[in-house]
C-alpha cells in the first residue's frame, strides 16, 4: 500500500467528471481502493474520492462506523424525503477551509463493491452527507460550489475564534 499524493483545490482533475470502472475486480483497482483508505486514514479524512488522488475513475472510500473503512465503485445516489439540512464540512483537496452546505439528510445509495457485487442501502446523517460530498468529487463539484452563503467559508482556525468568542460573549450576558 502507498500514501498517494492529493490534489488540491485549482487542479483540473477536480473539476472533471470521472469514468466508470470497467472492471471493478481488476486488481489494479484494489490496489488503488486500499491506497486511498491508507491515504485517507493517514490525512485523517473521513471520505476520498479517486480524482483526490489524481485518478479519474467514479469510485470513493469512507470510514466506517466499525473504524473500518468501505468501498463504492460507480455509485448512484438519490435523495430520499424532502429533508435537508445545513452543516459544516472540509475535504482534504481544500486544506484548512471549513464550508456550511446543506444537503439531504437521508439517500439512498447504489453501486458495486470491489468484488463486483451490487451493494445498495439507505444513509442518513454523516454518512449520507459523505458520500454525497464524495459522488460529487465524481461530479467535477467541490463543496464551496453548493455553499448559499459564502460568509460561512473560512479558515478552520478563524472559524473557531469566532464560535469561541461568540460563546464567550453569551456567558457574559
Amino acid at each position: 500500500m502507498a500514501i498517494l499524493k492529493i490534489a488540491r483545490m485549482g487542479h483540473p482533475i477536480l473539476l472533471a467528471a470521472a469514468a466508470e470502472v470497467e472492471d471493478p475486480t481488476a486488481p489494479e483497482i484494489r490496489r488503488l481502493v486500499a491506497d486511498m483508505a491508507e491515504t485517507m486514514e493517514d490525512s485523517g479524512g473521513i471520505g476520498l474520492a479517486a480524482p483526490q488522488v489524481h485518478v479519474g475513475l467514479r469510485l470513493f472510500v469512507w470510514r466506517t462506523g466499525a473504524g473500518g473503512v468501505s468501498a463504492l465503485i460507480n455509485p448512484e445516489l438519490e435523495q430520499v424525503g424532502e429533508e435537508t439540512e445545513t452543516a459544516w464540512e472540509g475535504c482534504l483537496s481544500i486544506p484548512g477551509l471549513r464550508g456550511a452546505v446543506r444537503r439531504a439528510t437521508r439517500i439512498r445509495f447504489r453501486g458495486l463493491d470491489i468484488d463486483g457485487q451490487a451493494v445498495e442501502g439507505e444513509a442518513a446523517g454523516l454518512v449520507a452527507r459523505v458520500m454525497q460530498h464524495e459522488t460529487d468529487h465524481l461530479d467535477g463539484v467541490l463543496y464551496p460550489m453548493r455553499m448559499e452563503d459564502l460568509s460561512l467559508f473560512g479558515f478552520h482556525e478563524e472559524l473557531a475564534r469566532a464560535a469561541a468568542e461568540r460563546a464567550a460573549v453569551k456567558e457574559e450576558t
